[in-house]
């Protein structure tokens, strides 16, 4: 049977799109092949014509999932280069952010188990997190240094993830939503500080 043109992409980009979903819901480790074809509809043996192993399929949902939290990030500050960094704060900092996992970054629900992923898929989150940072980095002063900037959005961005894992850690919706407003007073004195 001949499929339409394109099918085989459409269908990669679904395993890529629901598998990113449960890895940042569930775990990488604990999301299964069999369970993850089967929930969009598909067969386990199916996920062979489109990756060759499971650590193939996480390096790609860490590229993809990463760049697609760029778009909201530019789309926010559309217009307001330097001095937008409180919109990307708020965004990344708010409730319903933190509560959202399967939509949300990567960084802050996969970052430990990436850490213990394959020298490939850690090299694709280099390469996608770095492009983070220089958006950051682009909405800082002006005034500042280059290197300057690019080290006050390494701790920026830090300090956010930080602030949203441990917020979603808590099981005190009071301690999560003070750990979140924490957060993004650092985030925006250590975007201020000269």
């Amino acid at each position: 049977m001949r499929y339409e043109k394109g099918r085989k992409d459409t269908t990669r980009q679904r395993i890529v799109e629901a598998a990113g979903q449960r890895f940042r819901r569930e775990g990488i480790e604990a999301v299964g092949i069999g369970s993850l074809m089967a929930g969009i509809g598909l067969t386990q043996g199916g996920f062979y014509n489109h990756f060759e192993s499971k650590d193939d399929l996480v390096r790609e949902v860490v590229g993809h999932s990463l760049r697609a939290k760029l778009e909201p990030m530019r789309a926010l500050n559309a217009g307001k280069r330097h001095g937008g960094i409180a919109n990307i704060v708020d965004w990344y900092l708010s409730a319903a952010h933190r509560d959202d996992p399967a939509d949300g970054c990567t960084c802050s629900a996969l970052a430990m188990e990436i850490a213990r992923s394959s020298a490939s898929t850690r090299a694709a989150f280099t390469g996608e997190l770095l492009a983070t940072l220089e958006l950051i980095a682009e909405q800082l002063p002006a005034s500042l240094k280059p290197k300057q900037r690019r080290e006050k959005a390494q701790a920026i961005f830090a300090s956010m993830v930080g602030s949203l894992a441990l917020a979603r850690a808590v099981d005190d919706p009071a301690l999560a939503d003070h750990l979140l407003a924490a957060g993004r007073r650092a985030a925006l004195v250590l975007a201020q500080a000269a």
